[in-house]
């Protein structure tokens, strides 16, 4: 008796976490900023030389690959720094950075809608614009 009503439990909040942003343990009470990179959007937390970003979109069972190269962008974009390993999945990726060459981050706890207009080296440069609600 027991054992069948875990059966749906167990399932039921997987379902209902995986549709959250709630950030990993190492990233609980780091404020979010909310960025979309070419039609994919992320809340990315930062933490000295490490990074968090939850996809929010509902790209249909993306693999990490397909949106591996927004979710760098967004993180270099919001960190000032380089992405220098990535992990995780399509929904919540983590980075290490690397900040001896610092970009020009973004004002953090604010969201922002970005658009990749050149990418040189394997490196994209966006422009983005604060979004209000």
């Amino acid at each position: 008796m027991m054992s069948d009503l875990l059966r749906y439990l167990i399932p039921l909040a997987v379902l209902l976490c995986s549709a959250c942003n709630t950030p990993g343990p190492g990233f609980r009470g780091v404020e979010a900023t909310r960025i979309t990179v070419a039609g994919a959007t992320f809340d990315v937390r930062v933490d000295g030389a490490r990074a968090e970003a939850i996809r929010l979109d509902r790209q249909w069972a993306p693999r990490l690959d397909s949106v591996a190269p927004q979710g760098v962008a967004a993180i270099e974009r919001v960190s000032g720094c380089r992405v220098r390993r990535l992990g995780g999945d399509a929904a919540l990726m983590t980075a290490r950075l690397d900040c001896g060459q610092p970009l020009a981050p973004l004002p953090r706890g604010n969201t922002y809608d970005c658009d990749v207009y050149a990418i040189t080296d394997g490196l994209a440069e966006l422009t983005c614009e604060g979004v209000r609600y």
